[in-house]
C-alpha cells in the first residue's frame, strides 16, 4: 500500500510543503547517507525515498516495502527538541513504522554498521509490490 494511501497515513499539508523544502535543503549528513542509500545499498525490491511527508511529520529517509524511516538527528537537538523527537517516534511506531534513529556522525560516516542497520530492518520485512 502506498504511503499515503489510507487515512490513517495520509499527509498534513504542511507536512508535505515541509517535505517539499527540506528535499531541496539536505544536511550534510542527509547529502552522505543518501548518497550510500543510492549507491552502496541497493537492495532488489527495495527503493528508499527521502524527505517524505508521512501524517503531521517528515521523515529523513524510508523505504515504502519495508516501512523503516531513517532520522539523521543533528547535534542542536537539546532538551525540548529531543521531546518532540520522541513524541514523533512513538507516533510513528503507533502506526507500525520502525524507526531508525541516526546521529549526524554515524551518517558521515555511513559506516558499514549504520548500513547493517538498515539492512537487518529490510530484511525483516518483504518487499512491498508498490515500490
Amino acid at each position: 500500500m502506498p504511503w499515503n494511501g489510507s487515512p490513517d497515513r495520509s499527509a498534513s499539508p504542511r507536512a508535505r510543503a515541509r517535505a517539499e523544502v527540506m528535499r531541496h535543503s539536505l544536511t550534510p549528513a542527509e547529502t552522505r547517507l543518501w548518497w550510500h542509500l543510492r549507491q552502496r545499498l541497493p537492495v532488489e525490491g527495495f527503493g528508499f525515498r527521502r524527505q517524505v511527508a508521512l501524517g503531521p511529520y517528515a521523515a529523513d529517509f524510508c523505504c515504502p516495502g519495508a516501512q523503516p524511516i531513517g532520522e539523521v538527528e543533528g547535534g542542536q537537538h537539546g532538551p525540548g527538541q529531543r521531546a518532540y523527537d520522541a513524541a514523533r517516534t512513538a507516533a510513528r511506531e503507533a502506526r507500525g513504522v520502525r524507526v531508525l534513529p541516526f546521529s549526524n556522525a554515524d551518517a558521515m560516516r555511513a559506516s558499514d554498521g549504520t548500513l547493517d542497520t538498515i539492512m537487518a530492518a529490510l530484511a525483516a520485512a518483504p518487499p512491498s509490490p508498490e515500490t
